[in-house]
C-alpha cells in the first residue's frame, strides 16, 4: 500500500494527515505554536517554529501509523494565506513573519490606492487593498524597517517557506500568490506594472508553479529530522481556502462551500478569469489548474457564538447551548443580531462597525438570544451568497463544513436562509485533506482531482429548504441588512469610548 501526507500549516497549529490509495485517513498528528503580539494590531510568528513543529508532527504521524517511510510516496501543503516571510541572498530569515491577521498596514493600503488607483488595482489583482494582504506588509517593512527591506532577496508565503526548508528549493503557486496583491490573477503571473508603481523589484517574487506540480524531494536535513526518505516527492500545495475547497469537493461550476470556523467563508467555484465583482468579494486562483474561486468572509462567525457562550453561558457546551433553539420561532421572537464583533469584511470592509442586538424586550430568554446569534451569523454569510448570485452565478447546492455543520438545526437554518440544498460531509478534514489530494493527484494515483474527490469525499446528509420558512427569512434578512446602515455612524462615534 502506498501513502501520501497532507500538511496544513495553520495560524495556531500545523496539522498532518496520512492517507492511503483508497482515500482512507490512516493517522493524524498536530502541533501548536504561539502567536506573537508585540504591539496592538501586530500579529507575528517565528517561522522556525513552523519547521520544528512540522518535523515533530511528522515524526509522530509516522510512528503512530506504523507505516514504512519508503511507502510514503508524496507530500503536499495547505497554508495560512497572506503572511510575509523575508529572506536575504543567503536564504536566511530577516525577521519574524507578519501574519494575515496583522492590522498595522492601514496607511499602506491607502498609499496603494494613491499609487495605483482603486480601479486599476482591482483590474489586475481582482481584490481590494486590505490590511491582511502581503503587499501592504512589504510596503510597511520598506517604510519602517528599511535596513531589513534592503537586504531582502525574496519574499515567501508561510507554507512556501516550510516547503523550502524541506526541499531547499524556492517556489510559490497561484492560489497563495493571488492573496499577495502582486499577482495578475487572470494572467497568472507577477505584475511588473504593480511592482514598478510601488517601487518593489520584481526579482523578490518567487517563481510560480501549479499546485499539483512536483517541485522536488525531501532534502537530507529534513530526512534526518523526520525519517522521511530522500525519494519522497514534494508538491507545491495551495492556500488554505483553495485546499479547503478541494477537500470539500468544490471542483466544478455551481459548487459552493460554506465554512464556519472562527471566521466564516463562502467560497464558490469559478471557471472564468474575467469575472468582475468590483472587489465586493475576494477573487482568487484555485488549487485546481486554470480554475478560480470567489470568496466572501464574515470575520466573526463561530467567534460570535463562542463570545456569547463564554460571556453568558460559560458552563454550557455548544451542544447544550443550541439544544433549545428549535423551541424558538424564526426571527427569535423579534430579536436580530449582527456579528460585527471585530468589524466586518464582506460586503462592507468596515473595521469600525460593531455588533448589536436589535429588538430586545423583557420577554426574551437566553434561548432567543442564542437563536438570534445563529441567525445573524447565517444572514451575514448570505450577504456573500447574494453577491455571487447577483453576478449571474447559479448556486444549486452548498457544502457546509466547520462548526456550523455540527448542529442539525443550524444546517436547516442555512438551507432556509440560503434557499438551497445544504450538504453535510461524512468526514471533515478540510485543508489537510485537500493538500493530501493534491499529492495523490500529483503522484498520478488518479487522472483528475475530481476522480480523487469521488473516492476521498462522501455525503452523510442533505437538508432541503422548507418552503414555508424561505419567505419569512427573506423578510428578516432585509431587516438585517438595514441594521448596518442604521448603526454605522453610531459605531464610529462610540469608538472613542471603547477600551483600546
Amino acid at each position: 500500500m502506498k501513502y501520501i501526507i497532507g500538511i496544513d500549516l495553520g495560524t495556531s497549529a500545523v496539522k498532518t494527515v496520512l492517507v492511503n490509495t483508497k482515500g482512507e485517513i490512516c493517522a493524524e498528528a498536530s502541533k501548536n505554536y504561539p502567536l506573537l503580539h508585540e504591539k496592538t494590531g501586530y500579529s507575528e510568528q517565528n517561522p522556525e517554529e513552523w519547521i520544528q513543529q512540522t518535523a515533530s508532527a511528522l515524526n509522530e504521524l509516522i510512528s503512530k501509523s506504523g507505516v514504512r517511510p519508503e511507502d510514503i510516496e508524496g507530500i503536499s501543503y495547505s497554508g495560512q494565506m497572506h503572511g510575509l516571510v523575508l529572506l536575504d541572498k543567503n536564504h536566511n530569515l530577516l525577521r519574524h513573519a507578519i501574519l494575515w491577521n496583522d492590522t498595522r498596514t492601514t496607511a499602506q493600503c491607502h498609499q496603494l490606492y494613491e499609487m495605483i488607483g482603486e480601479k486599476r488595482l482591482l483590474e489586475i489583482t481582482k481584490n481590494q487593498a486590505l490590511e491582511g494582504f502581503t503587499l501592504p506588509k512589504l510596503l510597511w517593512v520598506k517604510e519602517h524597517e528599511p535596513e531589513i527591506f534592503d537586504q531582502a532577496a525574496v519574499f515567501m508565503l508561510p507554507k512556501d517557506y516550510l516547503r523550502f526548508k524541506m526541499t531547499g528549493l524556492i517556489h510559490s503557486e497561484y492560489s497563495d500568490a493571488a492573496g499577495t496583491l502582486l499577482l495578475n490573477v487572470g494572467e497568472k503571473k507577477w505584475s511588473e506594472e504593480l511592482c514598478q508603481l510601488v517601487g518593489i523589484d520584481i526579482s523578490i517574487c518567487p517563481s510560480l508553479v501549479e499546485s499539483s506540480e512536483c517541485v522536488g524531494t525531501i532534502n537530507e536535513e529534513f530526512s534526518q529530522k523526520t525519517g522521511l526518505t530522500l525519494s519522497t516527492k514534494v508538491f507545491a500545495g495551495g492556500a488554505d481556502n483553495a485546499c479547503g475547497a478541494i477537500g470539500a469537493g468544490i471542483l466544478s461550476s455551481g459548487e459552493t462551500l460554506c465554512s464556519i470556523g472562527t471566521s466564516g467563508v463562502v467560497l464558490s467555484y469559478e471557471e472564468r478569469n474575467d469575472r468582475d465583482f468590483a472587489g465586493k468579494v475576494h477573487y482568487f486562483n484555485h488549487g485546481k489548474e486554470n480554475a478560480f474561486y470567489t470568496m466572501g468572509v464574515t470575520l466573526s462567525a463561530g467567534h460570535s457564538l463562542s463570545w456569547f457562550r463564554d460571556n453568558f453561558a460559560e458552563n454550557e457546551s455548544f451542544e447544550e447551548l443550541l439544544a433549545d433553539i428549535n423551541n424558538v420561532p424564526i426571527g427569535s421572537n423579534g430579536l436580530l443580531f449582527t456579528p460585527y464583533l471585530v468589524g466586518e469584511r464582506t460586503p462592507h470592509a468596515d473595521a469600525t462597525i460593531r455588533g448589536s442586538f436589535i429588538g430586545m424586550d423583557a420577554s426574551h430568554k437566553k434561548r432567543d438570544f442564542t437563536r438570534a446569534v445563529i441567525e445573524g451569523i447565517t444572514f451575514s454569510l448570505n450577504e456573500s451568497i447574494e453577491i455571487i448570485r447577483e453576478n449571474g452565478k447559479e448556486i444549486t447546492s452548498i457544502v457546509s463544513i466547520g462548526g456550523g455543520a455540527k448542529n442539525d438545526s443550524w444546517l436547516q437554518i442555512q438551507a432556509d436562509v440560503f434557499n438551497t440544498k445544504i450538504i453535510k460531509l461524512s468526514t471533515e478534514q478540510g485543508p489537510a485533506l485537500g493538500a493530501a489530494m493534491l499529492a495523490a493527484y500529483g503522484c498520478g494515483w488518479y487522472n483528475s482531482l475530481e476522480e480523487c474527490a469521488d473516492l476521498f469525499i462522501s455525503t452523510s446528509k442533505t437538508y432541503q429548504p422548507k418552503l414555508e420558512n424561505v419567505p419569512v427569512y427573506k423578510q428578516l434578512y432585509a431587516l438585517y441588512k438595514e441594521v448596518y446602515y442604521q448603526t454605522k455612524d453610531l459605531s464610529k462615534r462610540l469608538n472613542q469610548f471603547s477600551r483600546k
